[in-house]
């Protein structure tokens, strides 16, 4: 590792430690009031955001980005009115820091109280998610929090000029500039700088592809939040009302196909097959998806005229991400079938059942191990904005501390605290 980056990015990630107390010791008003300058100034400075995005789209057309990738990457007036309308909606929220967990007074009169704290300074990871740059900060202030962002190489123009428009905010506010930093410039090294800043850095968050994630779980140093990828399935039922199926298929699949909470895998009850398929697909095909169909779904669809955008499924299909206009689409026998390939091929990140059969929906939803389980809602709901975070850091597929789309709640840790008179243990 070049040790001039690891320095830099030791001493970034220090300051922001000794930045943190200060914003941890703010009154929620003031917090709010921070949020609210930090969305108004996003919309005054809309334009050099704009110009710096504009650098960054022309690198990554020039590089023959993904379509979906692209679209992640893409900032115009109306996306950054937007990402600071969640800074306005975060500033809404209530504050947890402070809130009571759980609290007694014991036998002897020691009072006990667990309440919620920051967690310190919060390490993200992310790729060609400008927007991610405004929400992870935006929650770390509501939360008591200093972040260190590191957004990756192909949004490195529109971060700095985001990061450069928070960071001018806190100084108008007499606050520590580096409660929010960037080390986007040190690029990979930065990383693995980051990855072993343990001390300076409580938690490291990733959040991007399946390379990223687990290069960050395997050989972090700090503490890690997984965010899994989504490898997200929706299963028609032998009960499902094919109109509402039809279009929930569609919006999980199309309505933005870069995101992780988008359609990947389809899988349709073997009963109700032949009606659903056919229709389904040429919505889908019409709207430019590519389907990889197993040998059941195939001969389906080869019977009532397969579309030209509808190709063999391979092995590897049933486990990925596409984050493009391709699912990967199965006939299963029944509701165990599809049970058993969910446990399978699921990154554990959203799984929703289309049903009328009540047993059928308390099984799925009982049965199914993901971070978050649906019926009869698209997959494109899995997210903190949708479930009335504000916004979200991340979405979490691990089980300890955080599991599901992370808030604010998620942001903190707890201490207790224990007041007595006198009191000696015995």
């Amino acid at each position: 590792m070049n040790s001039s980056v690891s320095a830099a990015v030791l001493a970034a990630t220090r300051a922001a430690k000794d930045a943190q107390p200060v914003l941890a010791r703010l009154h929620r008003e003031a917090k709010d009031d921070l949020l609210l300058a930090m969305a108004e100034a996003l919309v005054e400075r809309a334009g050099e955001i704009v110009d710096a995005n504009v650098r960054d789209l022309e690198a990554a057309d020039a590089a023959g980005i993904e379509p979906g990738l692209r679209d992640r990457l893409v900032l115009d007036p109306e996306r950054v009115a937007a990402i600071a309308q969640q800074l306005r909606d975060a500033a809404a929220l209530p504050d947890p820091v402070g809130e009571v967990i759980r609290g007694s007074v014991l036998s002897n009169g020691l009072e006990l109280r667990q309440v919620r704290v920051p967690l310190g300074v919060i390490g993200m990871v992310y790729e060609a998610r400008p927007n991610v740059t405004v929400d992870a900060a935006g929650l770390a202030v509501k939360s008591g929090n200093a972040v260190v962002l590191r957004g990756g190489s192909a949004a490195l123009h529109s971060n700095t000029a985001l990061i450069a428009v928070l960071r001018s905010v806190l100084a108008d506010q007499g606050l520590p500039e580096d409660l929010i930093v960037g080390i986007d410039e040190h690029g990979r090294e930065g990383v693995d700088a980051l990855m072993r800043a343990r001390g300076a850095v409580d938690v490291l968050i990733p959040r991007g592809g399946a390379g990223l994630i687990r290069r960050i779980v395997e050989n972090s140093l700090v503490p890690v939040i997984e965010t899994g990828t989504g490898t997200t399935h929706v299963l028609i039922d032998a009960s499902a009302d094919l109109e509402q199926a039809e279009g929930i298929v569609v919006n999980s699949k199309t309505q933005r196909v870069g995101v992780c909470n988008a359609l990947e895998t389809l899988l349709v009850h073997r009963e109700i097959a032949d009606r659903a398929l056919p229709r389904i697909a040429a919505r889908l095909t019409g709207a430019g998806v590519r389907l990889h169909t197993d040998a059941a779904a195939q001969e389906i669809l080869e019977g009532a005229g397969t579309p030209a955008e509808v190709i063999a499924a391979t092995a590897e299909d049933w486990d990925a991400e596409y984050l493009a206009l391709e699912l990967a689409v199965a006939v299963v026998d029944d509701l165990d079938a599809a049970l058993e390939h969910i446990r399978a091929h699921s990154s554990g990140h959203t799984e929703s059942i289309l049903t009328r059969d009540l047993l059928s929906q308390q099984r799925f939803l009982a049965e199914v191990d993901s971070a978050v389980v649906m019926a009869n809602a698209s997959t494109r709901f899995s997210d903190g904005g949708e479930f009335g975070f504000g916004a979200e850091i991340g979405i979490s597929t691990q089980k300890l501390h955080a599991r599901g789309p992370m808030g604010l709640t998620e942001l903190t840790s707890a201490k207790w605290l224990v007041v007595g008179q006198g009191h000696v243990r015995p």
